[in-house]
């Protein structure tokens, strides 16, 4: 053992990583498979219900005849058979959603028919799951929490101050409303209470800003001439492969606050900024904001900058459901989840 101990780590480090990635292509295969039979299920049902006069009796006679042929293979109870037929009528007229959903679980699938109706919000829903594998629990959350409107409805200056090729990304990085209902702050609180709070729980705050960043530390000190500088919070967006300044707010946003951003910003690019990393973002969360104003104080800024509120719960006002894009504008940014 000890002649050949130099090498073996290394070897059974990239076996270990072999087998994982088998097994994990194996269950994409297993689950493809799995929509794909439900999927025919569903059009078979539809396909013989019409013209003909089957009632609902119907289907609880298949779900007995399926279970006492198929014992030992669980998914076939009536309520399931009829989850087939609504799958497939829900998505048999939409040839782009058509091969998405076989990219995530049957359990997700029926979580996005049941609570999302819009068919840009399913696609959001099934393509955020996809790329940042939400369990069922964190999908149910993030619907309930409306975050497809959220992610529509946020305020930055990406249009004019990021780059084209990553630009729709960046939009997707940054929401107009952050629930932070994990921290049990009072409503009452300081903005050091709030970065404490944050720090306490690292993990569901980087869940709530998105799911694809690091952590990198806080109040991040920048040394500029003789004076030293503190960003509350600083993150990194794997995908966009760029740092995130996250300046807290614990009051209404003011103006003044894009300029310290923007300041921080150059400064990280300046000092930070590694050769193969995009310009880094800035987000200012606070804890009100009037949108006009956060309009005229981004529209001359020059560093890509996004400014969000955050709260313990939040329900999006019903009014604003109709300020979110057009159908073609949402299309073209749900491109951008790859």
């Amino acid at each position: 053992m000890s002649e050949i101990a130099a090498g073996y780590g290394q070897l059974l480090g990239e076996i270990k990583q072999r087998i994982r990635s088998a097994q994990y292509a194996a269950l994409k295969s297993v689950n493809k498979e799995l929509i794909a039979l439900y999927w025919d299920i569903g059009r078979l049902i539809v396909e013989r219900q019409q013209g003909a006069t089957w009632g609902k009796s119907i289907v609880e006679q298949l779900a007995k005849d399926l279970q006492t042929e198929f014992p030992g293979i669980s998914g076939f109870s009536a309520r399931n058979i009829w989850n087939m037929r609504s799958f497939y009528l829900s998505y048999s007229q939409n040839e782009k959603l058509q091969p998405l959903v076989a990219e995530i679980s049957w359990s997700h699938n029926l979580v996005i028919m049941e609570k999302c109706k819009d068919d840009l919000a399913r696609e959001f829903y099934i393509r955020m799951t996809r790329k940042f594998g939400w369990t069922k629990n964190v999908l149910v959350q993030q619907i309930e929490n409306q975050s497809y409107e959220k992610t529509l409805l946020n305020q930055t200056n990406f249009d004019a101050a990021v780059a084209e090729e990553y630009r729709n990304q960046a939009k997707l990085a940054v929401k107009d409303d952050y629930v932070f209902d994990f921290l049990e702050l009072g409503e009452e609180h300081s903005e050091r209470q709030l970065e404490t709070a944050i720090l306490a729980k690292v993990q569901p705050f980087l869940q709530e800003m998105g799911g694809v960043f690091s952590f990198v530390g806080s109040q991040h000190r920048l040394e500029v001439g003789n004076r030293e500088y503190y960003i509350d919070l600083l993150l990194y967006h794997r995908a966009l492969r760029c740092l995130v300044a996250i300046d807290l707010k614990i009051g209404e946003f003011e103006p003044e606050h894009v300029g310290k951003m923007q300041f921080y910003l150059a400064v990280l690019d300046d000092k930070m900024r590694m050769p193969f990393e995009n310009p880094s973002i800035g987000i200012i969360l606070c804890k009100s904001k009037d949108k006009t104003t956060v309009e005229y104080a981004l529209k001359d800024a020059t560093k890509p900058i996004g400014v969000a509120t955050y709260r313990a719960f939040s329900a999006l006002p019903q009014e604003l459901q109709g300020q979110l894009p057009g159908p073609e504008q949402v299309a073209k940014l749900l491109e951008g989840i790859e």
